[in-house]
């Protein structure tokens, strides 16, 4: 039986693992443990974990700054996927995010990963195309 539990800093490596091992998910220099651990402080109790006893077999991390709230690696293991446990987790943390008060939540999706875009509009996301993503990256060396 799938739990769906809050995501703990004990959870680092085989969510790591899971990113790492799924087309779609993009890591980059703010997927260190570290960088993880401090998003967890910062959203206590917003991020969550499928597990199949225990095994982790999907994540997606949660958070806010106080006005919109947003989720990134939402991913499950290839041989759980189609039974729901990518709903319940994007549904957990966007139930928890509608009683912070946050009023609005967006996800960041590569534009080529049709199947993140084919399950998020299932669950009623609307893709804008007005807006782009931009970033700067602060560390040092060139920006990507």
């Amino acid at each position: 039986m799938i739990e769906i539990m809050p995501m703990m800093a004990e959870d680092y490596e085989q969510a790591h693992r899971l990113w790492s091992g799924t087309p779609g998910v993009g890591l980059g220099l703010s997927d260190d443990f570290d960088s993880f651990v401090q998003f967890l402080e910062r959203n206590p109790g917003l991020s969550r974990v499928a597990l199949d006893g225990p095994i982790l077999v999907g994540t997606v991390l949660a958070g806010h700054d106080g006005r919109r709230g947003t989720l990134y690696h939402l991913a499950v293991a290839e041989h759980y996927r189609h039974r729901g446990i990518g709903r319940l987790l994007a549904n957990a943390c966007v139930d928890d995010l509608r009683r912070a008060g946050i009023k609005k939540c967006g996800v960041v999706v590569f534009k080529q990963n049709t199947e993140a875009r084919q399950f998020w509009e299932s669950l009623g996301w609307n893709f804008r195309p007005d807006v782009e993503l931009t970033q700067l990256t602060l560390e040092p060396g060139p920006n990507r």
